[in-house]
């Protein structure tokens, strides 16, 4: 599923990605607009409760606040979550499945309602697969 336009609003080609302070500012690149929003029930995400959407690892530029990004990582250690230190909101990860990809919350898309979107299928990752012993 690809979506252009959120509640009238477009979803820009190059769409700034903003904390709610605004201590961070990215750059996303969405040529084809949000690709396959989701929600997750891995322990994480259960409690962030964001939509997310992924983009490549180059599709994101951090263009504000280096010195206030922060990083969280537990479990397998293999994903590396992100977050504004100075307000709290999670920003984007570095996905475990997906190792090249971020994926990045919606909801900090400038301009973008995530609660328009409608349905948002919910990822199982509580029973994440590489998790599952052999």
């Amino acid at each position: 599923m690809s979506i252009k336009f959120v509640g009238g609003a477009p979803v820009l080609p190059k769409h700034r990605l903003s904390c709610h302070c605004g201590a961070l500012v990215f750059e996303v690149d969405l040529p084809d607009g949000i690709v396959n929003p989701r929600h997750c029930d891995c322990s994480i995400c259960r409690r962030k409760g964001a939509v997310v959407a992924s983009v490549p690892l180059s599709g994101i530029r951090l263009l504000q606040g280096q010195e206030h990004l922060r990083q969280y990582q537990f479990n397998t250690g293999v994903a590396r979550h992100y977050f504004c230190g100075v307000c709290g909101i999670y920003t984007h990860h570095q996905r475990r499945s997906f190792p090249d990809q971020y994926g990045y919350n919606v909801g900090c898309l400038e301009g973008i309602n995530p609660f328009l979107l409608g349905d948002v299928p919910v990822s199982d990752g509580v029973n994440h697969p590489a998790d599952r012993r052999s």
